[in-house]
């Protein structure tokens, strides 16, 4: 990754060996918890989990470590914008404004996103339309959710949001303010943009798998190509038709 001006070598790589770390150590506890078949509610024995607190826990738990490991590799460029900036700002005699209030702030909105999907895992879990390794068991859900996906890929709304993920340097020039309160709120800025960017998408999941690695890693890698890629809204528009062509396919042998 190419150094950014103004960040010395130093803090470049504690910043990206920090995050590097807490990315390998999320991954390191999803395939833990995928391969581990004698979790309560994780076995493949068909068997239906106990929605009691401790379950709900354990699954918010999950998403929320999901999230850190699926969205974390996206934001690196503009964590390390954000620390150069607030590098300069502080020798100009600004208060200091701390990277990691930055970076807690951007999944603090991840963590409250989790804490819906899971509701949502437990209200489909209840209607009997996730499989108990937490797949979609209804092809009208599955449908339903492609198509919602597809046709977010192509709403401004979206385009909004990537672009405001695609031009970090454009969005801390906007949003700027000092200190650490003012990182905080940065980062929750950003993180808001970043899920209006992503939410559909983290739909698919309940498609593909919660807990199915690879589909877990592509879609982690589609939302970092889409934010970093020059023609990454061309590519997430193009591929919400295939979405959406998907999930009409899936409706129509639903039918029959």
């Amino acid at each position: 990754m190419k150094q950014i001006a103004g960040l010395p070598r130093r803090d470049f790589l504690a910043i990206t060996g920090s995050l590097a770390g807490v990315i390998a150590l999320a991954w390191i506890y999803l395939v833990a918890i995928a391969t581990d078949m004698s979790m309560p509610g994780m076995s493949g024995m068909g068997a239906i989990p106990v929605w009691d607190a401790s379950y709900f826990v354990m699954m918010f738990l999950m998403w929320a470590i999901m999230m850190v490991g699926m969205m974390l590799p996206s934001v690196i460029p503009t964590v390390l914008i954000y620390a150069a900036v607030a590098r300069k700002s502080q020798k100009q005699g600004m208060p200091a404004a701390p990277t990691a209030a930055f970076v807690s702030g951007y999944l603090l909105l991840w963590v409250l996103f989790s804490l819906v999907a899971t509701g949502a895992q437990w209200g489909l879990g209840e209607l009997a339309l996730l499989s108990p390794m937490m797949v979609s068991s209804s092809s009208p859900l599955t449908a339903a959710l492609l198509i919602i996906a597809g046709i977010y890929q192509w709403l401004p709304i979206k385009d909004h949001c990537l672009r405001q993920c695609q031009s970090p340097v454009e969005f801390i020039s906007r949003h700027w303010v000092p200190g650490t309160t003012g990182a905080l709120r940065m980062g929750i800025a950003h993180g808001a943009f970043c899920l209006g960017c992503c939410w559909a998408l983290m739909l698919l999941l309940f498609v593909g798998g919660v807990m199915n690695l690879i589909w877990i890693a592509g879609l982690g890698l589609f939302v970092l190509l889409e934010k970093v890629l020059p023609f990454g809204g061309v590519t997430g528009r193009s591929v919400g038709v295939l979405m959406i062509l998907g999930g009409v396919v899936v409706a129509v042998i639903g039918l029959k």
